[in-house]
């Protein structure tokens, strides 16, 4: 069309000549216009595909998606091709996140505890429910890319950021406390395998060693915390390097503890155990065995001996009486796995805490020993349940969005997030199964629920089953929980810093500042001292179960992320993984609430408050954010079946409430004329049922579009202002009693429609220029009949109290002289649950003839509002026949002076008629509601006009 209007050939974008090469920038990247006064706006078609090309699909919402978007950014930023795969890009880190400290440290003690078979069930538990998430995360993640933040970013685009939030920082908290159990268990590994003299608090006895085990955590706890804080200041690029080595650590070590169980098939380790009885005594407090040893050609008493007795004359010793009774035997602790123990160690043995490990296979004298040599042997420290042991074991099948959150980073990240996901579950889970069983099959039980490995020396029990030496375990697992600890440390302020950018928790913005760089120096703070209160509880044993609340709450959101878009069929859900389904994802959601109440009920109930006090304070903060989220869908979608669900039939009237249509008048510049007509609307309704504001703004709609708008944000500003829940809906039409008329027949929707109009009185009708001016009311009240609506007409509402304003004492008083089927009752009943007019008191007011039992009236209503269950005084009014016959008189009077009125309006008998008739209904339907302060001495007297048909409002 363009090239129709020009003259010459080089005038023409689309053609290319020598000549026009000066102008071809003029034109350059602009040929893709319908319009010629378009094509300064729209670009080249090549361009577009060029740029449709590199669409990255970023999470919308991110930082780095509104960087994109932005022509400045991209010539600032050379953008960095990714290029890493699925191995290193998402399965090792995976591994690497996975594997942890309780795999060396506690896997023992659990199978020796809760038995092969149980612990089986635990592991299959805590992997199936993270295969299930990883399942939901994958759908999730290859739906479009996940940048920093992770799991943050996930849930709060598909839920909103509400639950973003909520879930956001519950996970930033495990990963915190994450970081503090792999801090403790690498003390631990320090203080009793690798270097026990360097221990700074020593007990005063054999019986008060754990409390000085605490103190020696807490301090060298807190020093190893500062130093990786210090690392991870100084440059995350150090800890990435070190990554692969940590990685290869716990490779090596989970292939020594194979290399060792198929070694103990045919030579089996020697680490003996010395059984007291059926009791188990801990070995490093003795050198022999025995009761007695053989030096030279004499036979004295051994350093066992000693223990158990005050002397050392075997003859004239006071001695433990258990230690007289029982003998001293010593058994294998690796019988290997050809022996058969797994028989023995197929069922869980648990514990109360100070109960002596025994082996029930073993003759022993029951007998009572003294207490004094009860730290000779090796005891529970802790009471031990099935749920404490899956709380315990669950970090260790955490990690699984080490991945997805590396998925810019990656060449093909919706084909590498779910294949290196799911591969390195299924690697570690049968890592944990096969370990599960090879403990169980080759250790020997008394062994297995040694937690400290005190009955082999003070040796790690992992590390004598591994092969060549237990030292590759020991050095092992020890830089591989700093490694863990590390990157736990790095990714916790990242993830914190992911949601304050998003700005929606205003008291968190400070921690996304950070270098220059964009490492987040001010959120690393915060997780050092989040972390350092993990440190202070000092047990590995009690800091597991909290990031285990913490995690599976994520992870059931996770799940929940997939199951609502899946289910809601959103047109934005499009994973490229395929193989889920909205089933696997509940069932998922199902076992990590399940597993949140089996490892620890308090701790769940507490997680889950936090997650509630943090949700509730971004939605009170507004949650101006808007993502797309599934839970604006979900809400479309139970908003579309409620509505259906009320298009059934009409309601009962046990559900009958006014669903208010308020008309509200607007001034010259457009804003609200009569603001206390919300105020008296908020007061009915109390943010209950359907509130509608209308407004008519006379004119053109396509010239007054923009003052439509405006009158709309300055309803919504008003309605928020005065605490109005509703809607709210402004039209344009070329006469006012036109645009009321639409307003009262097309508001609402379906089933959820109003029932109620209310409107202002008519004020200034007299003074208006316009002689037609008080038609507006009349036609408003005969479209509200022909609607069979009720009407209420406020009058003097600017007097009317404000939602600050309280009533201490006061009546509200109802003149009830009309069939209207209860509606009077029910409107001061509605206005005294608001908390301004609840200390008022109801009277009810009726009209009784001279020929009526006025005092038979009165039990009548009295026991009417007592079927009603209200509480209101009851009064009747008589009135003489004389009384009325002048009321009667000065109706009619008022009524003829108002037809010589419409006679001088020239108005035909017809419209007469009915502007009479009309005006005859709205006299006749007054009532008044009073309400007297007597601490000002003044009276407020509200009048409100309603229509009722067929007894029905």
């Amino acid at each position: 069309v363009y090239a129709c209007h020009g003259n010459h050939k080089e005038d023409s974008p689309f053609l290319s000549s020598p000549d026009s090469a000066s102008k071809r920038n003029d034109y350059y990247d602009k040929n893709l216009a319908l319009f010629e006064e378009e094509l300064d706006i729209r670009p080249k078609v090549s361009s577009l595909l060029s740029r449709l090309v590199s669409y990255t699909n970023v999470t919308q919402g991110a930082k780095e998606h509104e960087e994109a978007e932005s022509a400045d950014a991209s010539r600032r930023q050379m953008p960095k091709s990714p290029n890493m795969g699925t191995l290193m890009g998402v399965y090792l880190p995976c591994l690497q996140n996975i594997f942890g400290v309780i795999l060396f440290l506690r896997l023992t003690w659990i199978v020796g505890t809760a038995g092969v078979v149980q612990s089986f069930l635990i592991v299959l538990m805590c992997c199936s429910c993270t295969m299930l998430t990883a399942i939901s995360m994958s759908a999730i993640a290859t739906n479009g890319v996940v940048p920093a933040g992770g799991a943050y970013f996930m849930i709060s685009r598909s839920l909103g950021p509400e639950f973003g939030g909520a879930v956001g920082l519950c996970f930033y908290l495990g990963t915190t406390f994450a970081a503090a159990m792999y801090i403790l268990g690498a003390i631990e590994i320090f203080l009793k395998y690798l270097i026990p003299q360097a221990a700074i608090f020593h007990p005063a006895d054999i019986h008060a060693g754990s409390g000085a085990m605490l103190n020696n955590m807490r301090v060298y706890g807190t020093i190893c915390l500062t130093l990786m804080a210090v690392v991870v200041f100084v440059g995350v690029k150090y800890v990435n390097k070190f990554a692969s080595l940590f990685l290869a650590c716990v490779i090596i070590s989970i292939v020594s503890i194979y290399a060792g169980a198929i070694k103990s098939i045919f030579h089996p380790p020697e680490f003996p155990i010395c059984m007291l009885g059926n009791r188990t005594l801990v070995r490093d407090l003795f050198d022999v065995c025995g009761k007695t040893v053989v030096v030279g050609n004499d036979t004295v008493p051994s350093q066992l001996w000693k223990n158990f007795c005050s002397s050392e004359n075997s003859s004239s010793a006071h001695c433990d009486e258990y230690f007289l009774q029982n003998n001293v035997t010593e058994i294998q602790s690796i019988p290997g796995l050809a022996s058969g123990i797994i028989k023995e160690n197929m069922w869980g043995d648990y514990m109360d805490k100070g109960q002596i490990l025994e082996k029930a296979s073993l003759s022993s004298v029951d007998v009572h020993g003294s207490m004094e040599t009860f730290g000779f042997y090796v005891s529970a420290d802790i009471a031990t349940s099935f749920t404490l042991l899956v709380g315990i074991f669950f970090p260790s099948a955490t990690g699984i969005m080490a991945g997805s959150n590396r998925s810019g980073d990656l060449r093909d990240a919706q084909k590498s997030i779910p294949i290196g996901t799911i591969l390195a579950i299924t690697t570690t889970s049968l890592v944990y199964f096969s370990s599960v069983v090879l403990f169980g099959a080759c250790i020997e039980g008394v062994v297995l629920r040694d937690k400290f490995g005190d009955a082999v020396s003070k040796n790690l029990v992992v590390g004598t089953l591994s092969w060549p030496s237990p030292w590759v375990i020991v050095i092992g697992s020890f830089f591989s929980t700093v490694g863990a600890g590390l990157q736990s440390l790095t990714g916790a302020p990242r993830l914190l810093q992911a949601i304050a950018k998003d700005n929606i928790i205003p008291f968190l913005r400070v921690f996304g500042h950070g270098k220059a760089n964009g490492e987040p120096t001010w959120a690393l703070l915060l997780t050092g001292l989040i972390a350092e209160l993990g440190i202070l509880i000092a047990s590995l044993d009690m800091v597991a179960p909290i990031l285990s609340m913490f995690f599976l709450m994520c992870y059931l959101f996770v799940n929940l992320a997939c199951a609502v878009q899946t289910l809601l069929r959103t047109p934005n859900w499009r994973p490229r993984f395929r193989y889920y389904h909205w089933a696997l994802s509940f069932l998922g959601m199902s076992m990590c609430l399940a597993l949140m109440f089996i490892s620890s009920w308090y701790y769940a109930i507490v997680a889950m408050g936090i997650a509630g006090m943090i949700y509730k304070y971004i939605e009170y903060q507004g949650a101006e954010k808007e993502w797309g989220d599934g839970i604006r869908g979900l809400s479309l979608s139970a908003a579309r079946y409620a509505l259906l669900r009320l298009e059934a039939g009409p309601p009962h009237t046990k559900n009958w409430r006014p669903q208010l249509l308020v008309l509200l008048k607007l001034d010259e510049d457009l804003h609200v004329k009569y603001p206390r007509m919300l105020t008296f609307a908020s007061q009915l309704k109390a943010g209950k049922g359907l509130t509608i504001v209308g407004s008519v703004i006379q004119g053109n709609f396509l010239e007054c579009y923009g003052e439509t708008q405006a009158s709309e944000q300055a309803i919504k500003n008003m309605m928020e202002i005065e605490r109005v829940k509703g809607f709210c809906q402004v039209v344009v039409a070329s006469k006012v009693r036109e645009g009321i008329a639409q307003l009262i027949q097309s508001c609402g929707l379906g089933g959820m429609k109003h029932n109620t109009v209310v409107m202002g009185w008519p004020y200034g009708w007299r003074q208006s220029e316009d002689p037609r001016a008080w038609k507006s009311f009349i036609n408003t009240v005969r479209c509200t009949t022909a609607a069979h609506l009720a009407l209420m007409v406020p009058k003097n509402v600017s007097f009317y109290p404000s939602n600050h304003e309280r009533f201490s004492d006061g009546y509200i008083d109802v003149w009830w002289i009309v069939h209207d089927g209860g509606m009077l009752m029910l409107l001061p009943f509605l206005l005294k649950q608001h908390k301004v007019w609840r200390k008022c008191k109801m009277r009810i007011f009726t009209v009784a003839q001279m020929d009526d039992n006025s005092i038979q009236m009165k039990k009548d209503l009295a026991t009417f509002l007592y079927q009603l269950r209200l509480e209101a005084e009851v009064e009747v009014v008589e009135m003489h026949d004389s009384d009325i016959s002048a009321y009667t008189y000065e109706r009619t009077l008022m009524m003829e002076q108002r037809s010589q009125m419409l006679k001088q309006m020239r108005l035909s008998s017809a419209e007469r008629d009915r502007e009479v008739q009309q005006y005859s209904l709205v006299k006749c339907l007054f009532c008044t509601y009073t309400v007297a302060d007597q601490q000002q001495n003044n009276t407020l007297v509200i009048e409100i006009c309603y229509e009722m048909t067929n007894n029905t409002p």
